[in-house]
């Protein structure tokens, strides 16, 4: 199998995997991959990267600081720039 063949593989494992493609060209893709261990080894991680991002949880995003958070947050951060400033100078 050339280099060639194996891109070829690799641009329409995402569509074979999701049984998007015709059973022709879905023959021809299990027969490269029947005799290319490399290719089967991305195959195999591709399709268990697949399982992982369907099986995880969907999060949510925190909900906004509200005012009082944020004012204290920027004083910090404010005065973290100050000393800083002061550290600067002193060297």
């Amino acid at each position: 199998m050339s280099p060639s063949d194996c891109q070829a593989i690799f641009a329409l494992l995402s569509e074979y995997l999701d049984h998007e493609l015709p059973e022709d060209l879905c023959r021809e893709i299990e027969a490269h991959i029947a005799d290319c261990p490399p290719c089967v080894a991305f195959v195999e991680s591709l399709r268990k990267t697949i399982e992982l991002c369907r099986s995880a949880k969907q999060l949510e995003a925190p909900p906004p600081l509200v005012d009082s958070a944020r004012q204290e947050l920027l004083a910090a951060y404010q005065a973290m720039l100050a000393a800083r400033g002061a550290s600067d100078r002193s060297h």
